[in-house]
Protein backbone atom coordinates (compact mmCIF):
# COMPACT_ATOMS: atom_id res chain seq x y z
CA UNK A 1 0.00 0.00 0.00
CA UNK A 2 1.51 3.46 -0.80
CA UNK A 3 2.02 5.98 2.27
CA UNK A 4 0.18 8.40 2.02
CA UNK A 5 -0.20 11.50 4.73
CA UNK A 6 -3.64 11.79 7.31
CA UNK A 7 -5.01 14.17 9.54
CA UNK A 8 -7.28 14.57 12.16
CA UNK A 9 -8.70 17.24 14.88
CA UNK A 10 -8.34 16.01 18.14
CA UNK A 11 -8.63 16.97 21.73
CA UNK A 12 -4.92 16.55 22.03
CA UNK A 13 -3.31 19.66 23.29
CA UNK A 14 -0.42 19.82 26.11
CA UNK A 15 2.73 18.18 26.15
CA UNK A 16 0.94 15.52 29.23
CA UNK A 17 -1.51 14.36 26.84
CA UNK A 18 1.00 13.65 23.85
CA UNK A 19 3.21 11.46 26.32
CA UNK A 20 -0.29 9.64 27.12
CA UNK A 21 -1.36 9.13 23.35
CA UNK A 22 2.46 8.22 22.25
CA UNK A 23 2.98 4.64 23.29
CA UNK A 24 -0.87 4.06 21.47
CA UNK A 25 0.85 5.53 18.21
CA UNK A 26 3.83 4.35 18.46
CA UNK A 27 2.89 0.88 19.16
CA UNK A 28 0.17 0.89 15.60
CA UNK A 29 1.21 -0.97 13.42
CA UNK A 30 1.81 0.91 9.70
CA UNK A 31 2.59 3.77 11.20
CA UNK A 32 5.98 5.60 9.72
CA UNK A 33 5.39 8.74 11.53
CA UNK A 34 2.97 11.15 12.93
CA UNK A 35 3.02 14.59 14.92
CA UNK A 36 0.31 16.91 16.91
CA UNK A 37 0.51 20.43 16.63
CA UNK A 38 -0.98 21.72 19.61
CA UNK A 39 -0.36 25.37 19.18
CA UNK A 40 -3.01 25.30 16.62
CA UNK A 41 -7.24 25.56 18.11
CA UNK A 42 -7.98 21.97 16.29
CA UNK A 43 -4.64 20.23 17.42
CA UNK A 44 -4.30 18.60 14.16
CA UNK A 45 -2.82 15.20 14.24
CA UNK A 46 -0.51 14.17 11.28
CA UNK A 47 0.30 10.67 10.76
CA UNK A 48 2.29 9.56 7.82
CA UNK A 49 0.97 5.79 7.22
CA UNK A 50 3.06 2.59 5.97
CA UNK A 51 -0.31 0.69 5.39
CA UNK A 52 -2.80 2.17 8.70
CA UNK A 53 -6.25 3.01 7.83
CA UNK A 54 -7.90 5.85 8.99
CA UNK A 55 -10.09 3.68 11.19
CA UNK A 56 -6.92 2.02 12.61
CA UNK A 57 -5.67 5.38 13.76
CA UNK A 58 -8.85 6.71 15.32
CA UNK A 59 -9.18 3.58 17.26
CA UNK A 60 -5.95 3.93 18.83
CA UNK A 61 -6.46 7.27 19.86
CA UNK A 62 -9.78 7.06 21.38
CA UNK A 63 -8.03 3.71 23.22
CA UNK A 64 -5.83 6.20 24.88
CA UNK A 65 -8.83 7.98 25.89
CA UNK A 66 -8.83 11.02 23.45
CA UNK A 67 -11.57 12.30 21.25
CA UNK A 68 -10.38 12.68 17.57
CA UNK A 69 -12.11 13.01 13.96
CA UNK A 70 -10.58 12.69 10.53
CA UNK A 71 -10.33 15.68 7.86
CA UNK A 72 -12.42 15.56 4.73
Amino acid sequence: MKNKILQFKTNINCASCVASVTPFLDNAEGIENWDIDTQKRDKILTVMTEGITEREVIKAVENAGFKIEPIK
